[in-house]
């Protein structure tokens, strides 16, 4: 069942930030994920405004998610991130109607 991860991030440092975004795509491909939103427009309809750059990730399921969060490849990208956000990632189980 497709899985989704989901990431908000202050991010502190945007140049540091760069080096991030250029290697976490390694990772997110190596393990069949695909971004499905990258940091664009953002719009709070209800409850407190929401700050945090928001990232939304699918994959083919939550092993595939837990793997690359804990891939050799994503560790290098969340090195590169550490002294330039700070974040909160989550992984869920994509909906199937019954």
């Amino acid at each position: 069942m497709t899985a989704y991860m989901i990431a908000r991030i202050n991010v502190t440092d945007p140049e540091q930030y760069e080096e991030y975004k250029a290697l976490a795509p390694i990772a997110v491909n190596k393990f069949g994920g695909q971004y499905l939103t990258r940091g664009g427009a953002m719009e709070t309809l209800e409850g407190d405004e929401e700050t945090l750059r928001v990232v939304v990730l699918s994959f083919p399921d939550m092993d595939s998610a837990r793997a690359c969060y804990n891939s050799p490849e994503y560790t290098k990208a969340r090195d590169a991130r550490a002294t330039a956000a700070t974040a909160q990632f989550i992984i869920l189980d994509g909906y199937t109607p019954e």
